[in-house]
C-alpha cells in the first residue's frame, strides 16, 4: 500500500502535488490546511484523513480533530500537527504514542522534512507542501507499506 503524506499547505495546493500523489491509496494531511477545498481536491485522488493545525482556527478547517489514529493495511498511524520528537525510546513523551498503539507518527508544523525511527515507532514529517517559506524547499512524502515494513520517502516539489 502506498500512502501520500502532505502537511502545511496553508491554503495553496501546488499543481505538482496531485501528479506526485497519483497512484496512492490513501492520503494523510497533517494540518495547517488553510482552505478546506484542498482536502476536497486531494480526495479526488484517494481517501484523505486529516487533522487541523495551529493556523486552522476558523472555517471548515477548524472542525477537523487535533489528532487521530487510523489503521491502514494493519499499521496504526497517529496523525497530528505538532510533535516534539522524543530523544529516544525511553523518553516520557513516547507514552502517548505507545498508548495509541502507533507504529508511525505523522506530523507537520516545522516545515522541515524528517524521518526518524525511535524504538519501534517511525516519526515522519513530509515538510511543507504550500508556498515556499522559511527558506525551506517545499515537499511532500510517501509511506510504502510492504513486506512488514514502512518505507518513507520525501519528495521535493
Amino acid at each position: 500500500m502506498l500512502i501520500g503524506v502532505v502537511s502545511d499547505t496553508h491554503g495553496y495546493l501546488n499543481p505538482k502535488v496531485p501528479e506526485l500523489l497519483a497512484g496512492v491509496e490513501h492520503i494523510l494531511h497533517a494540518g495547517d490546511i488553510g482552505d478546506a477545498g484542498i482536502i476536497e481536491e486531494l480526495a479526488k485522488i484517494a481517501p484523505v484523513t486529516t487533522v487541523r493545525g495551529n493556523n486552522d482556527r476558523t472555517g471548515p478547517e477548524s472542525l477537523f480533530p487535533e489528532e487521530v489514529t487510523v489503521e491502514l493495511d494493519g499499521w496504526n498511524f497517529f496523525l497530528t500537527h505538532e510533535v516534539k520528537v522524543p530523544k529516544g525510546p525511553d523518553d516520557p513523551s513516547m507514552e502517548t504514542y505507545r498508548k495509541a498503539g502507533a507504529d508511525v507518527v505523522v506530523f507537520g508544523h516545522s516545515h522541515i522534512a524528517l524521518q526518524r525511527q525511535i524504538g519501534t515507532v517511525l516519526f515522519f514529517n513530509p515538510g511543507a507542501a504550500g508556498k515556499r517559506r522559511f527558506k525551506v524547499v517545499p515537499s511532500i512524502g510517501t509511506l510504502e507499506l510492504k513486506e512488514g515494513r514502512v518505507t518513507g520517502t520525501i519528495i521535493p516539489i
